[in-house]
């Protein structure tokens, strides 16, 4: 068993029984985002001293955003590399004002490895939602080699945190997101408390730490096999961009002119006209 695996198991052990004076207390809403956003930034640095990233053009005008009433704000950067095709680091929300926000950070590899490609979302519903997992690039029933390689690791984690009561699974709505989701996503909420926090940055921290060493040992995948990779790569980005359950939510907020902006940013065709 890798040593992460360990490490996230070890991590996740429920705490000793805790007195009624000694409750987690809850933290208010822009103290939690703040965190979560932190955590993000987090992640990005370490992505940042492995890979040459260059910010986008396109998204520039996305940097900072909102609603025509002021009451929802936002922010969008993204990147790409000689090894990473899009990178998207991104919140909504306004954590002054309302319980509700989300962020990501998710990263989408060239097609010179077949390495997964990388998803952290985090948010406030005021509960604490995660949402961390290892995209799929080939069809993991019939591809035993990856399911092997890249998701039995995770296994042991993904069953231990079903039985944490401090935890509560996470399940979409849309047929299409649970399937998009890897047979090892880990997709909870939890109170707003320092402890969520806490395991949240202890798995995505292990999660981004493992996906590193996948990369620097994966093979090359062959010069006629990448195009066909490429493709279904840019596919499931833009699928599951414009399948998101919440843009309807985004485009009553925003409208639907730059909501339109922001799902294509997300997939990297914002300099692309719509069909």
């Amino acid at each position: 068993m890798p040593k992460s695996v360990k490490l996230n198991i070890k991590f996740i052990e429920k705490p000793q029984t805790q007195t009624m004076t000694q409750q987690p207390t809850d933290l208010d809403n822009k103290a939690v985002f703040e965190q979560l956003w932190e955590i993000t930034k987090e992640l990005r640095q370490k992505l940042e001293a492995r890979f040459q990233l260059h910010p986008d053009p396109s998204v520039e005008n996305l940097q900072q955003y909102s609603s025509l009433d002021g009451n929802m704000k936002g922010s969008l950067t993204a990147f790409s590399g000689e090894e990473i095709d899009w990178l998207v680091h991104s919140w909504l929300g306004n954590p002054e004002k309302s319980n509700f926000s989300t962020m990501r950070l998710t990263t989408w590899l060239k097609s010179h490895i077949q390495v997964p490609h990388l998803a952290f979302e985090f948010g406030t519903l005021p509960n604490i939602f995660f949402y961390i997992d290892y995209i799929p690039r080939t069809e993991l029933l019939t591809d035993l080699a990856s399911l092997d390689r890249y998701y039995e690791p995770v296994n042991p984690t993904f069953l231990k945190l079903q039985e944490d009561s401090r935890l509560k699974v996470f399940t979409s709505k849309s047929a299409y997101i649970r399937l998009f989701q890897s047979p090892v996503s880990l997709c909870y909420t939890g109170a707003p408390t320092f402890e969520t926090l806490e395991l949240t940055r202890t798995l995505a921290h292990e999660t981004l730490d493992r996906w590193l060493t996948w990369v620097d040992a994966a093979e090359p995948v062959p010069e006629d096999a990448r195009e066909a990779l490429a493709a279904r790569d840019l596919a499931l980005r833009r699928i599951s961009a414009e399948r998101d359950p919440g843009n309807k939510f985004a485009a009553q907020i925003f409208g639907s002119e730059l909501t339109d902006k922001l799902v294509r940013s997300l997939w990297g065709g914002v300099g692309v006209s719509p069909p």
